[in-house]
């Protein structure tokens, strides 16, 4: 099965901390990156983690505050240092396109290669990328500024084709990607053999969703249905609920019930606040609600389609 993994670079919130860095994940799959935000630091755990910076071909980010975008200049520098040629896109709300466009031109205006800036509408659920097994799509949040997240799904694949019926009715090789695709296969006495017979159901498609930052959001619950992975922030406790509500932001509790109600199949939490003093305490809060909950930590590899 080709991967398809979440590697957490930053999961910590606007202060500097010196256990967390500030956000930035990535999705790695069919030998491609996808970047969703980058925090201060980020190429830098990109490399400690083993993670090519030639496969990232497109950034997402979710909103304006520097803890989720000021280590995009550094980036997108370093990147021209190592001679890269091919397109760089990056996909955010509108508000972030004069930053973007400030770094492109003032910081970093000798990169050598093209950055193209995809701007989209935080207030619309809707579909922002898609390759021919991959597709994005923009999650509407709740916070002080426009700010979205991202779900990303796999495409439903071809069918699996039966070796031994192959050979035992003596298919020829450039007939095996139409019955993937679900044709019948005739013999020569015209008798036709169903693709049911022929073939195996695709393997299931994988998704992973990051929601971050955002007040508690009732409708990411229908946007996030049986998703595989959900991140979604716990930037405070339970007992911080008021304090979370004035800063546009989630509680552990909060997460976890978007969670059950989304019915996904594991949460990972994240976003520390920099206040926090036991982060165990959001994990067994989360749990309370749904209990395959995790913490975010920094080198944390998640992979879906493995256990």
């Amino acid at each position: 099965m080709e991967e398809f993994s979440v590697h957490i670079l930053g999961c910590g919130s606007a202060n500097p901390m010196q256990k967390h860095r500030p956000a930035s994940q990535v999705l790695s799959t069919r030998g491609k990156l996808f970047m969703v935000d980058c925090g201060e630091g980020t190429q830098t755990r990109l490399a400690r983690q083993g993670l090519g910076i030639g496969r990232l071909g497109h950034i997402f980010l979710s909103h304006e505050h520097g803890d989720h975008c000021f280590g995009l200049p550094g980036l997108v520098n370093t990147m021209g240092l190592l001679g890269r040629t091919a397109q760089l896109h990056i996909h955010a709300p509108q508000s972030l396109e004069p930053f973007v466009s400030f770094v492109t031109s003032h910081l970093c205006h000798e990169a050598g290669y093209e950055i193209v800036f995809h701007s989209l509408d935080p207030r619309e659920y809707t579909l922002i990328y898609e390759d021919r097994r991959l597709e994005a799509w923009s999650l509407p949040l709740r916070h002080g500024v426009p700010c979205c997240g991202y779900l990303f799904r796999e495409k439903l694949g071809a069918r699996h084709i039966r070796r031994e019926m192959i050979d035992a009715f003596g298919i020829p090789v450039c007939h095996i990607n139409g019955i993937k695709e679900g044709a019948d296969w005739t013999l020569p006495d015209g008798t036709v053999i169903p693709n049911k017979r022929l073939t195996t159901d695709p393997t299931p498609p994988r998704s992973w969703a990051y929601v971050s930052d955002t007040s508690f959001e009732p409708r990411l619950s229908e946007w996030l249905e049986g998703v595989d992975l959900l991140f979604h922030e716990a930037t405070f406790s339970a007992q911080d609920e008021l304090r979370a509500k004035q800063t546009c932001h989630s509680t552990s509790t909060q997460a976890a019930t978007i969670a059950k109600r989304a019915g996904v199949r594991k949460l990972c939490i994240g976003h520390y606040s920099s206040r926090l003093k036991d982060e165990q305490e959001l994990l067994r809060e989360a749990q309370e609600v749904f209990p395959n909950t995790v913490l975010a930590d920094e080198g944390l590899r998640l992979s879906i389609g493995e256990d």
